[in-house]
């Protein structure tokens, strides 16, 4: 299979798949390698595919959600209360991300849109595996939130706000 049918396979698995697919997993159903994976991917993101990176795999960015960038400040034991805002109003935490004196814009990508979620990255955070991009800022981070409409991310800024994590 050449690299243009297997980028067209790798959007079509994407689309179709209900979770994140790992770069392992991709790899196999194509038979090369997780790197031709990962070329695969930035070259599919540089034509303009909007594909996320996440710690449980790739997933297609929905077309129909709207997006909002909002700055926040908490503390380390407040972020499972910040995330569970985001999810139980049916929003979606694409990212996170930061901007530090140094090495400027620092973003990860995480894809949380239920407990579930939010509780597996607390593990993670708790395992000692990962920390929060947040400690690098003072507290100060930013999320990229989805949801189906402008009222909805106008409801979850507002929760946010109301507990304090929203920041100017």
């Amino acid at each position: 299979m050449d690299g243009d049918k297997r980028r067209e396979r790798i959007i079509e698995l994407l689309k179709n798949s209900d979770k994140p697919l790992a770069g392992t997993v991709l790899a196999g159903i194509l038979g090369v390698s997780r790197q031709v994976i990962v070329t695969d991917i930035t070259l599919l993101r540089a034509s303009g595919e909007r594909i996320l990176s996440t710690y449980k795999g790739y997933i297609m960015q929905g077309e129909d959600l709207k997006y909002r960038k909002v700055k926040v400040r908490h503390s380390d034991d407040e972020i499972l209360e910040e995330l569970y805002t985001i999810v139980d109003a049916g929003g979606k935490t694409l990212d996170v991300g930061v901007s530090h004196g140094i090495y400027g814009e620092i973003k990860a990508e995480l894809l949380l849109s239920s407990r579930k979620d939010v509780d597996e990255f607390s593990k993670l955070m708790k395992s000692g595996q990962i920390s929060p991009l947040k400690n690098l800022t003072d507290d100060y981070h930013y999320h990229t939130i989805a949801g189906e409409t402008e009222e909805l991310l106008d409801f979850i800024e507002e929760q946010l706000k109301e507990k304090g994590y929203l920041s100017k």
